[in-house]
């Protein structure tokens, strides 16, 4: 399997531009791979239950929301109700998306870390820089659930001001604000997953965005095609575990473009 993926990565190189998309597309060639089924499979059922609890809560609070959000809207903007409707509609379902994937990430961590480890084994030949040690192996729950909190306080302190900016009765701009969201939420999808590789090989988050940053075109289209991926049901169920063997074939393309 090892030359045939390497193949397929090196014919899509984002130098054409469309980077984020091949790799997004090549995590899901990966998952079906067999010897990365079970790391599949498992957080899949998770993320099932999760995505089950998520509709079933949302549907129920959906009305009490909107209205709520409505009623923020002056009444000489009235005449508007029509756009914002839509507006707030969509807004809801972006931020359910994210937390959707943010609750996935968080519970299905360590499976994704050795789903990461075992998808950069078969592009690279090569083990991840890790130790041998027991204690090491059982230190990965929690070691992996506290670099998941850190990436969500990266996260929440920016994106509740676009939240709320988002909101704002005003026309043009909550539109500003749904694009910011929009873009922000894209870029931290690129630092959920390619952190699960970075990780492994233990490069810090703060390093983990410099190194994002480095190539933000192919960071942003593969944020983009993840965070629109999550919005549509039941897809978004395989998203996940796709996402983590793209951002895998990310950091190790990217790294040898540098080498």
């Amino acid at each position: 399997m090892n030359n045939k993926v390497a193949k397929n990565i090196n014919a899509t190189s984002p130098a054409g531009g469309i980077g984020g998309v091949a790799y997004f597309s090549e995590g899901f060639r990966l998952i079906k791979q067999p010897g990365l089924r079970l790391f599949v499979i498992a957080p899949m059922i998770l993320n099932t239950l999760i995505f089950y609890w998520m509709v079933t809560a949302s549907y129920d609070l959906f009305g009490g929301w909107m209205t709520s959000l409505m009623s923020y809207l002056p009444d000489w903007l009235g005449f508007l109700e029509w756009l914002f409707w839509p507006l707030y509609a969509v807004a809801i379902v972006m931020i359910l998306a994210y937390c959707f994937v943010a609750v996935a990430n968080l519970i299905g961590s360590p499976f994704y870390g050795v789903l990461s480890e075992k998808v950069e084994r078969e592009l690279t030949g090569q083990d991840p820089e890790s130790d041998d040690d027991w204690r090491e192996l059982i230190a990965t729950i929690p070691r992996s659930i506290g670099r998941e909190l850190r990436k969500l306080l990266y996260y929440l302190p920016r994106a509740i001001p676009l939240l709320l900016i988002g909101v704002l009765p005003i026309p043009g701009v909550n539109l500003i604000g749904a694009a910011a969201w929009f873009l922000f939420s894209s870029w931290m999808m690129t630092l959920q997953y390619v952190d699960y590789p970075a990780d492994n090989n233990k490069m810090s988050f703060s390093d983990l965005k410099q190194f994002a940053s480095e190539r933000r075109w192919s960071s942003l289209s593969f944020g983009m095609l993840v965070y629109g991926v999550a919005m549509i049901p039941l897809v978004n169920l395989v998203a996940v575990p796709a996402a983590v063997c793209g951002a895998t074939a990310f950091w190790v393309k990217e790294r040898q473009a540098n080498v």
